[in-house]
């Protein structure tokens, strides 16, 4: 195995670990704040969430270029404060796997949450319970095997995203290489070697977490 087989798979973990902390939290929050809402624009609003799930990983490399460029407001304001742009670092694959990442987690705790008789939550109202005793001891645990299922497949969709992340982050060995750019690279370079360790990777990873997710998803 080559010296250079393992930084972009650390990368890729801390990357996808990173993008999966985030989504969890967003994803969380705003699934059980628009599961038994109704407002006018709604339909507009979760259809602009969901969107990475089905535009070209290309559009949406783009769009974060335009959204944090050196060019643009919040690339600007990123640059002031932390003296160096956001695009081409690490950070940038961050952002680029959460964005990506994020409407699976949304929409399976959104899933969960509107599974939930909003019956049980109210008697635990009733019974003196504030919001926050509601959410973690009712809701949560409830909605626990939706929550925990997004949680994975986020992970495993930011640990896999490459488009996004290579127009975004670039290629930058030993700072923004994650495993799919390498892998780009490897075959591209003829070094079949590193290219079978890396597949070989990645299929073993997304093997054991989509196995896990279809164990507790089937499990009563």
């Amino acid at each position: 195995m080559q010296g250079d087989f393992w930084p972009p798979v650390f990368l890729s973990v801390q990357v996808a670990a990173v993008s999966a902390i985030c989504v969890f939290i967003s994803g969380i929050l705003l699934a059980k704040v628009m599961a038994h809402r109704r407002f006018r624009g709604m339909v507009l609003l979760e259809t602009i969430m969901l969107l990475p799930l089905v535009l070209p990983p290309s559009v949406v490399g783009f769009l974060l270029i335009i959204a944090f460029g050196r060019n643009s407001p919040a690339g600007r304001a990123i640059e002031w404060i932390f003296s160096q742009p956001v695009i081409f670092t690490w950070w940038a694959a961050v952002i680029a796997s959460t964005v990506v990442a994020f409407p699976l987690m949304y929409q399976s705790c959104k899933t969960g949450f509107e599974s939930i008789s909003r019956d049980i939550e109210n008697a635990a109202r009733v019974d003196g319970a504030n919001e926050w005793m509601v959410f973690f001891l009712i809701t949560f645990p409830m909605a626990a095997k939706s929550i925990i299922s997004g949680g994975i497949l986020a992970f495993a969709r930011a640990l896999g995203e490459f488009g996004a992340t290579l127009m975004f982050a670039g290629n930058i060995p030993g700072k923004t290489q994650t495993i799919p750019t390498a892998i780009y690279v490897a075959i591209d370079s003829g070094n079949m070697q590193n290219a079978w360790l890396w597949v070989g990777t990645m299929v073993l990873i997304s093997f054991i977490m989509l196995f896990f997710v279809q164990f507790i998803t089937r499990k009563s």
